[in-house]
Protein backbone atom coordinates (compact mmCIF):
# COMPACT_ATOMS: atom_id res chain seq x y z
CA UNK A 1 0.00 0.00 0.00
CA UNK A 2 2.84 2.49 0.16
CA UNK A 3 2.09 5.36 -2.34
CA UNK A 4 4.66 6.34 -4.96
CA UNK A 5 5.91 9.27 -2.84
CA UNK A 6 7.03 6.41 -0.04
CA UNK A 7 9.05 4.76 -2.93
CA UNK A 8 10.85 8.13 -3.67
CA UNK A 9 11.39 8.94 -0.22
CA UNK A 10 12.82 5.65 1.18
CA UNK A 11 13.79 3.53 -1.51
CA UNK A 12 18.10 5.10 -0.92
CA UNK A 13 19.66 4.54 2.30
CA UNK A 14 19.54 7.37 4.35
CA UNK A 15 23.17 8.42 3.90
CA UNK A 16 22.01 9.15 0.54
CA UNK A 17 18.73 10.76 1.70
CA UNK A 18 20.26 13.51 3.82
CA UNK A 19 22.34 15.16 0.89
CA UNK A 20 19.10 17.41 -0.14
CA UNK A 21 19.16 20.38 1.61
CA UNK A 22 15.68 19.99 2.40
CA UNK A 23 16.12 17.03 4.65
CA UNK A 24 19.50 17.93 5.81
CA UNK A 25 17.73 21.07 6.97
CA UNK A 26 14.94 19.16 9.58
CA UNK A 27 17.09 16.12 10.21
CA UNK A 28 19.54 18.25 11.95
CA UNK A 29 16.31 19.15 14.28
CA UNK A 30 15.42 15.69 14.84
CA UNK A 31 16.58 12.82 17.38
CA UNK A 32 18.29 10.11 16.12
CA UNK A 33 15.43 7.83 17.06
CA UNK A 34 13.24 9.84 15.17
CA UNK A 35 15.22 9.77 11.73
CA UNK A 36 15.01 6.11 12.16
CA UNK A 37 11.82 5.45 12.63
CA UNK A 38 10.98 8.23 9.69
CA UNK A 39 13.40 6.06 7.71
CA UNK A 40 11.32 2.78 8.87
CA UNK A 41 7.96 3.89 7.70
CA UNK A 42 7.06 1.75 4.80
CA UNK A 43 8.01 -1.10 7.10
CA UNK A 44 6.13 0.15 10.11
CA UNK A 45 3.00 0.99 7.73
CA UNK A 46 2.68 -2.77 6.72
CA UNK A 47 3.25 -3.87 9.87
CA UNK A 48 0.56 -1.45 11.43
CA UNK A 49 -1.49 -2.13 8.52
CA UNK A 50 -1.72 -6.48 8.86
CA UNK A 51 -2.23 -6.07 12.54
CA UNK A 52 -4.99 -4.14 12.26
CA UNK A 53 -6.34 -6.93 9.40
CA UNK A 54 -5.83 -9.55 11.59
CA UNK A 55 -7.39 -8.68 15.03
CA UNK A 56 -10.62 -6.82 16.26
CA UNK A 57 -10.06 -3.29 16.86
CA UNK A 58 -13.26 -0.13 17.38
CA UNK A 59 -14.29 2.19 14.68
CA UNK A 60 -15.38 1.44 11.45
CA UNK A 61 -12.71 -0.80 9.89
CA UNK A 62 -13.55 0.77 6.50
CA UNK A 63 -11.91 4.30 6.90
CA UNK A 64 -8.48 2.19 7.22
CA UNK A 65 -8.37 1.31 3.09
CA UNK A 66 -9.89 4.55 2.55
CA UNK A 67 -7.56 6.54 4.28
CA UNK A 68 -4.33 4.45 3.63
CA UNK A 69 -4.86 2.72 0.52
CA UNK A 70 -4.08 5.55 -2.15
CA UNK A 71 -0.72 6.40 -3.36
CA UNK A 72 0.20 8.87 -1.31
CA UNK A 73 1.22 12.40 -3.60
CA UNK A 74 2.97 15.47 -3.52
CA UNK A 75 1.18 18.91 -2.35
CA UNK A 76 2.40 22.61 -2.83
CA UNK A 77 2.50 24.87 -0.18
CA UNK A 78 -0.43 27.02 -1.11
CA UNK A 79 -2.86 23.94 -1.47
CA UNK A 80 -1.82 23.11 2.47
CA UNK A 81 -3.10 26.05 3.82
CA UNK A 82 -6.11 27.13 5.39
CA UNK A 83 -8.29 25.20 8.00
CA UNK A 84 -9.19 21.39 7.88
CA UNK A 85 -11.29 18.89 9.30
CA UNK A 86 -9.00 16.58 10.84
CA UNK A 87 -9.82 12.59 12.77
CA UNK A 88 -7.20 9.97 13.56
CA UNK A 89 -7.04 6.68 13.64
CA UNK A 90 -4.13 4.48 15.80
CA UNK A 91 -3.30 1.15 13.90
CA UNK A 92 -1.52 -1.44 14.97
CA UNK A 93 0.11 -2.83 19.00
CA UNK A 94 -2.05 -2.66 22.04
CA UNK A 95 -5.25 -2.31 19.80
CA UNK A 96 -5.29 -4.13 16.38
CA UNK A 97 -6.92 -0.76 15.43
CA UNK A 98 -9.00 2.33 16.75
CA UNK A 99 -10.93 4.84 14.60
CA UNK A 100 -12.04 7.79 15.67
CA UNK A 101 -15.32 8.95 13.90
CA UNK A 102 -15.36 12.35 15.40
CA UNK A 103 -13.55 15.55 13.81
CA UNK A 104 -11.81 18.07 14.90
CA UNK A 105 -10.01 21.21 14.16
CA UNK A 106 -6.73 21.99 12.42
CA UNK A 107 -5.19 24.45 10.97
CA UNK A 108 -1.76 24.62 8.69
CA UNK A 109 -0.19 28.03 8.40
CA UNK A 110 2.70 30.38 7.44
CA UNK A 111 4.59 30.69 10.46
CA UNK A 112 8.09 31.99 11.19
CA UNK A 113 9.55 31.88 7.10
CA UNK A 114 7.71 28.24 7.48
CA UNK A 115 4.51 26.15 8.00
CA UNK A 116 3.00 25.16 11.41
CA UNK A 117 0.58 22.39 11.43
CA UNK A 118 -1.53 22.26 14.63
CA UNK A 119 -4.71 20.06 15.67
CA UNK A 120 -6.73 23.18 17.99
CA UNK A 121 -8.82 21.00 19.72
CA UNK A 122 -10.11 17.45 21.50
CA UNK A 123 -8.72 15.37 23.86
CA UNK A 124 -5.03 14.86 22.27
CA UNK A 125 -3.73 18.12 20.08
CA UNK A 126 -0.59 18.66 18.75
CA UNK A 127 1.71 21.43 16.81
CA UNK A 128 3.99 21.18 14.39
CA UNK A 129 6.27 22.54 11.54
CA UNK A 130 6.41 21.24 8.14
CA UNK A 131 9.22 20.85 5.78
CA UNK A 132 9.17 19.95 2.10
CA UNK A 133 11.15 16.69 0.55
CA UNK A 134 10.58 15.87 -2.55
CA UNK A 135 7.15 16.89 -2.79
CA UNK A 136 5.91 15.55 0.45
CA UNK A 137 6.20 16.93 3.44
CA UNK A 138 7.82 16.15 6.58
CA UNK A 139 6.55 16.57 9.98
CA UNK A 140 8.16 17.25 13.35
CA UNK A 141 5.97 18.38 16.15
CA UNK A 142 4.84 17.01 19.26
CA UNK A 143 1.29 15.97 21.17
CA UNK A 144 -0.38 17.51 24.02
CA UNK A 145 -3.32 16.48 26.53
CA UNK A 146 -6.10 18.81 26.40
CA UNK A 147 -5.42 21.18 29.14
CA UNK A 148 -1.66 21.48 28.83
CA UNK A 149 0.02 23.98 27.19
CA UNK A 150 0.96 23.18 23.73
CA UNK A 151 4.45 20.96 23.56
CA UNK A 152 7.51 21.97 21.30
CA UNK A 153 9.55 19.30 19.27
CA UNK A 154 12.15 18.72 21.71
CA UNK A 155 14.57 16.74 19.30
CA UNK A 156 18.33 16.66 20.55
CA UNK A 157 19.49 20.34 20.10
CA UNK A 158 20.41 22.25 23.31
CA UNK A 159 18.92 25.30 21.11
CA UNK A 160 15.21 23.54 21.73
CA UNK A 161 15.30 24.06 25.23
CA UNK A 162 14.25 20.79 26.06
CA UNK A 163 15.29 17.00 26.62
CA UNK A 164 13.98 13.97 24.06
CA UNK A 165 10.37 12.97 25.22
CA UNK A 166 7.91 10.73 24.41
CA UNK A 167 5.32 13.49 23.16
CA UNK A 168 8.03 13.97 20.04
CA UNK A 169 6.48 13.60 16.55
CA UNK A 170 8.12 13.03 13.35
CA UNK A 171 5.75 11.94 10.27
CA UNK A 172 5.28 11.99 6.72
CA UNK A 173 2.26 14.35 5.32
CA UNK A 174 0.94 13.76 1.68
CA UNK A 175 -2.15 14.33 -0.27
CA UNK A 176 -4.26 11.31 -1.10
CA UNK A 177 -6.98 13.15 -3.31
CA UNK A 178 -9.21 16.14 -3.81
CA UNK A 179 -8.71 18.15 -0.15
CA UNK A 180 -7.99 15.15 1.43
CA UNK A 181 -4.23 14.76 2.98
CA UNK A 182 -2.71 11.42 5.14
CA UNK A 183 -0.43 12.13 8.02
CA UNK A 184 1.78 8.88 8.77
CA UNK A 185 3.19 9.39 12.21
CA UNK A 186 5.25 6.32 13.55
CA UNK A 187 4.35 6.15 17.28
CA UNK A 188 6.13 5.39 20.26
CA UNK A 189 3.49 4.54 22.61
CA UNK A 190 -0.08 2.86 22.36
CA UNK A 191 0.16 2.00 18.77
CA UNK A 192 2.50 1.12 15.82
CA UNK A 193 1.32 3.77 13.63
CA UNK A 194 -1.07 7.05 14.12
CA UNK A 195 -2.83 8.78 11.36
CA UNK A 196 -4.39 11.78 10.88
CA UNK A 197 -6.98 12.22 8.35
CA UNK A 198 -7.52 15.37 6.45
CA UNK A 199 -10.36 16.81 4.42
CA UNK A 200 -12.18 20.01 3.52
Amino acid sequence: MAGRIHEVLFATALSALVVTPAFAGWKELAAPADLDRLVQLPQIRSEAIADAQRGQGRGDFRAIPRVMQPDGHGIPARELMGNWRCRQMKLGRMTSYMIYDQWFSCNIRPYNGGLLLQKMNGSQRFVGFLYPENGAWVYLGASSARGEPYHNYSGNSPSIGASVTPDDQIGLLTGIGNNHLRLEIPAVQESLLDVVEFAR
